[in-house]
């Protein structure tokens, strides 16, 4: 890393085609749209959002001693004449500006990531094992649309050696100018799956927006895709169409590029064997989850194809860890013991809640604990919704699920084709259904909570939290305690 400035406000200033006003700084250490975040020194951009206008914050922002503002000229004279301010006719356009000037001065090696599921556990997995060789620069969060992505290019800092941004979309055509401005040399393609299936119709329109990325990339760059999909061919060939010059295939696959072997999935973890572009590799992922050993298959392809050590790519793997709400692990102190809580609140859809119901089915259990799962409906599913959330229940039966609580309408058809046996609770609303919970949750027992982000799964999270944390008046000695 580097104690350089991200940007000089002369460089700025010519990229946004701005103007100046007020005493500006010669310099600013990174950028901001959030004045909870925002560091001192930094670029504060007034972008307006969806619900919030950020040139309603620029005087908090200017007042947490941010560097300078970059607002609206239609707006500029709500600001004071000696605040720092850059001038710019459109503050999104100007951080677009922005970030093709951090592209055109990168020295990096750019990945970008797209896919139905594992976009973001594939973009971590990536800024992990790529640090190990060098500076490495990654897109936070799931900062992955139309303001999102700008922002991580722009923040990138010029002495990165890597790069790696993730793109997402909910529409067709949404990539595409994402993918132009990125311009990776690498671009993966992690799953087809039923998401924004509202939106779409039919798996094979999904592919094909996904598959917009590869217009984007690089001449003499790469496409790697998931040998195991479906729409493995389609993918191919819309890439092929793109210009790519090599295509890197992942998965199970006997043709595979990146293959894997075998491998042993445990509650914490999972050892694999794998060929990747022709170099026998043996690692481990520090989280649990065959999805996650999939998806690592193409990181250290990606990682190879970029120049990274590839034995230091795969040790790294083995410090893996799920980002909150993304199957993070927590321990709830219980009066006679501990639970397991796995959070997976931050969304949903039919591959992802498989892929949790799975995890949950492999989690190690002592006492005389179950296996529940708190499910949230999923969204943007289309006609087929009620069908969706019904078919679950083979997952639920095949993966030991011992108690299963669903809140929502569409959960309403999985609840219904639940054996009674397996029902735990139903509720319209996660607000409804958070004290039945709460009220079966015992010592020994591990807790899956997981929902699209609109069905609100992380109150429930959060409650499980309040109600069972370590507090020594409450707890039994320790000799008495279980480890869900």
């Amino acid at each position: 890393m580097t104690d350089r400035p991200l940007w000089s406000v002369e460089a700025m200033l010519a990229a946004m085609r701005a103007a100046p006003a007020g005493a500006l700084p010669p310099a600013v250490p990174g950028l901001s749209i959030d004045t909870r975040t925002l560091a001192p020194g930094e670029a504060f951009f007034a972008i307006q959002g969806d619900n919030r206008d950020g040139h309603d914050f620029v005087e908090a922002a200017l007042a947490a001693r941010a560097g300078l503002a970059v607002v609206a000229a239609d707006r500029r004279a709500r600001f004071p004449e000696h605040a720092p301010l850059l001038v710019v006719a459109d503050v999104l356009d100007g951080l677009r500006d922005l970030a093709r000037a951090a592209r055109a001065r990168a020295q990096a090696k750019v990945m970008a990531v797209t896919g139905s599921v594992g976009k973001t556990s594939t973009k971590e997995a990536l800024r992990l094992t790529l640090a190990r060789s060098g500076e490495t620069h990654a897109s936070v969060a799931s900062y992955n649309n139309h303001w999102g992505v700008p922002l991580s290019l722009a923040r990138c800092p010029q002495s990165a050696r890597y790069a790696v941004f993730e793109i997402g979309m909910n529409h067709a055509g949404e990539i595409e100018p994402l993918t132009r401005l990125v311009r990776p040399q690498v671009a993966i393609v992690t799953a087809i799956e039923p998401v924004h299936l509202e939106f779409f119709g039919s798996l094979e329109a999904i592919a094909d927006a996904k598959a917009e990325i590869f217009l984007g990339i690089e001449r003499g760059g790469a496409a790697v895709i998931n040998h195991d999909s479906p729409q493995y061919t389609r993918l191919e060939g819309r890439a092929r169409d793109a210009g790519v010059e090599r295509i890197v295939s992942f998965g199970e696959h006997a043709r595979a590029d990146a293959r894997l072997i075998k491998c042993s999935l445990q509650a914490e973890t999972s050892t694999v064997q794998a060929r990747i572009l022709g170099t026998d590799v043996t690692y481990k992922v520090g989280a649990p989850g065959r999805h996650l050993v999939l998806n690592s298959l193409s990181v250290l392809a990606s990682a190879a194809l970029v120049g990274a050590d590839l034995a230091l790519a795969a040790l790294a793997l083995a410090d893996l860890q799920p980002a909150s709400g993304r199957g993070s692990r927590l321990t709830l102190h219980m009066p006679r013991g501990t639970a397991l809580l796995i959070d997976e609140s931050y969304n949903a859809n039919p591959a992802s809640m498989r892929a949790a119901l799975a995890l949950l089915g492999q989690t190690d259990l002592r006492q005389l604990g179950r296996r529940i799962a708190v499910l949230g409906d999923m969204l943007e599913l289309g006609p087929r919704g009620a069908d969706l959330h019904r078919e679950l229940a083979v997952a639920v039966l095949a993966h030991g699920i011992d108690l299963v609580f669903c809140c929502g309408p569409l959960m309403r058809a999985l609840w219904e084709a639940l054996p009674s046996s397996r029902k735990g609770g139903y509720a319209e609303t996660s607000a409804a259904l958070e004290s039945q919970v709460l009220a079966a949750v015992q010592a020994g027992d591990a807790v899956m909570v997981k929902g699209s982000l609109g069905s609100r799964m992380a109150p429930i999270v959060k409650a499980l939290q309040s109600r069972y944390r370590r507090e020594a008046s409450d707890l039994v000695p320790a000799q008495a305690s279980t480890n869900g």
